[in-house]
């Protein structure tokens, strides 16, 4: 057992009688110990119930014949940290994540770990550290929200940003917006669309550190906490066959993940999280990749933004066993790699079929023959750009329009909701990437807006910022290299024609290649945003959004 270390023989007494100081018996002690790694708060409605989940779990591991031992980690709350100085710490927060764990893990020299995540950055940070630490490890999410309902219609928190812009441009009023916004959040879960904490809670089940469910069954249900019981019973088993996460997360994984991403409809923050995590085990994901599981992989789904269902219908349509053992049928599941069931994927997909074909479509029948995010190249975009093509207007699809510059997401917003963007501009939202941000904010604020006013299959929008995976329509992000580093898009001025051809995967201003040269000479970098603190670490460390906003 590696806690033998703190542990075993006479040296080791002070170490034994701090955990005798812990509660522990002499049995417990002798036992592997397991670290229960739970993001639990009382500000993000995700985790406000992840105490029950861990509850669940250490009754597990103790059936199992383990010690759970719990510590905690940070999460931010995108839709909190929306639209203020805040978000610029949210993705950034993902590497305080990984390396707080791996501070905590190494230095008390747990034996296993169950990782309990549920929003945004929490999910692929652990799945970052699960992979650096390489112990036995498995994932259980607290599981996706309800929806709400308002007007006898099923509702989420993205009714309630575009709301903002429904008001604003008097389509909708005030006091019905007070209403919705008692409706769209009825209880704990991460936010119940496919945006991004559910997209990764998908893929960490795609990836085959998660038992089956783990991104589908909702936060409230009791086959969650049965569910948390498993998998609290089953790392006790990972233990005994030391079977690890780069047992799992091997290559095949990897293209397993991105194929379910593309066949689902994820959030274009994948294209920031799978990259990361394969990094920690030497995998490498370009941007390439995603290009090319997308050419091949139909898009099968449409869950909210992109269409009118939600996590809770995804589940009962059968979920991501469901969506993978169809690809597999068809010959598009890439690999069979190992999985923390013990078993391998095709294993684990035996007898799963589509329960609601309206929800998960066959192949034969699909939204799209290709997959749900397009990576955009270009002279705009020399490393490239993504856009979640299955949430585009299909008139969108293809636009050319007169740039609308902003140095800031906030400018932006104040243009959009005073009623200055018009049909066929081109958004641009600059000097918000990985270093400019600093941190490469969300943007829902602005897209959301679009939607509310109805402009959203009219207007697009570019950013080397990000966007939340609850924005729907032309709204393109992660344009590297980004505007802080001398990135095309901090050339574009008030009026220069944008081409975007998303089918054809090309973003392009127009312009001659002398008039980007002269304007490239006279140009000179902004000051920096962060001046200090962690942000000015994060900027100075952070690298393109490209690889995955890596730190060096």
């Amino acid at each position: 057992m590696r806690s033998e270390v703190i542990k075993k023989g006479l040296e080791k007494a002070p170490h034994r009688s701090l955990l005798r100081a812990l509660g522990l018996t002499e049995a417990e002690i002798q036992r592997p110990l397991v670290g229960i790694v739970n993001s639990f708060n009382e500000v993000v409605p995700g985790h406000l119930h992840l105490a029950s989940i861990a509850a669940a779990v250490k009754a597990g591991v103790r059936l199992a014949g383990g010690t759970p031992l719990e510590f905690s980690t940070i999460a931010i709350c995108d839709g909190l940290a929306m639209n203020h100085a805040g978000m610029r710490y949210s993705l950034a927060s993902r590497e305080v994540i990984a390396d707080s764990i791996e501070l905590m893990v190494q230095a008390h020299a747990f034996d296993a770990l169950v990782f309990i995540p549920n929003c945004d950055k929490v999910v692929p940070g652990m799945l970052m550290a699960a992979a650096r630490l390489n112990l036995p490890s498995i994932f259980i999410s607290g599981g996706p929200m309800l929806a709400g309902r308002f007007r006898g219609e099923p509702v989420s928190l993205v009714k309630v940003f575009e709301a903002v812009g429904a008001v604003a441009a008097g389509r909708m009023s005030a006091e019905e917006l007070a209403l919705l916004e008692e409706e769209a959040c009825p209880g704990c879960g991460s936010c119940a669309g496919m945006f991004t904490a559910n997209s990764m809670n998908c893929l960490t089940e795609a990836l085959g550190l998660a038992l089956p469910g783990n991104g589908t069954i909702p936060a409230v249900a009791a086959a969650r906490l049965r569910l948390a019981k498993e998998a609290g019973r089953q790392v006790m088993e990972l233990w005994q066959r030391q079977l690890c996460p780069r047992d799992i997360l091997t290559e095949e994984a990897f293209a397993n993940a991105l194929a379910v991403d593309m066949a689902l409809g994820c959030s274009t923050n994948t294209a920031l999280h799978l990259p990361a995590v394969a990094h920690e085990v030497g995998v490498e994901l370009p941007l390439e990749q995603f290009a090319l599981m997308s050419a091949k992989t139909p898009n099968l789904c449409r869950l909210s933004p992109a269409g009118p269902y939600h996590l809770e219908d995804f589940h009962a349509a059968g979920g991501v066993p469901a969506l993978m053992a169809e690809l597999d049928a068809h010959g598009l599941l890439p690999g069979n790699p190992l999985t923390v069931t013990g078993k391998r994927v095709k294993e684990n997909l035996a007898g799963k079929t589509i329960k609601l074909p309206e929800v998960i479509r066959c192949v034969t029948k699909p939204y799209s023959p290709d997959g749900g995010l397009a990576v955009l190249r270009g002279n705009l975009a020399p490393e490239g750009a993504v856009v979640k093509k299955a949430a585009v207007a299909p008139g969108m699809l293809r636009h050319r329009g007169p740039a609308r510059v902003f140095d800031g997401e906030e400018a932006a917003t104040r243009a959009i909701l005073e009623g200055t963007i018009k049909a066929g501009d081109v958004v641009i939202i600059r000097y918000e990437g990985p270093k400019g941000g600093p941190g490469m904010p969300e943007m829902l604020t602005p897209t959301a807006a679009l939607a509310g006013m109805g402009l959203d299959d009219r207007v697009a929008l570019l950013t080397d910022g990000r966007f939340s995976g609850a924005t729907r329509g032309a709204s393109i992000g992660h344009v590297a290299p980004e505007a802080f580093v001398g990135g095309p898009l901090a050339l574009v001025r008030d009026g220069d024609l944008i081409s975007i051809d998303i089918p054809a995967g090309a973003l392009h201003l127009e312009l001659g290649a002398e008039e980007i040269a002269k304007r490239r000479q006279a140009w000179t970098p902004p000051a920096p945003k962060a001046t200090g603190g962690y942000l000015a670490r994060y900027q100075a460390m952070v690298g393109s959004a490209s690889r995955g906003a890596i730190l060096s």
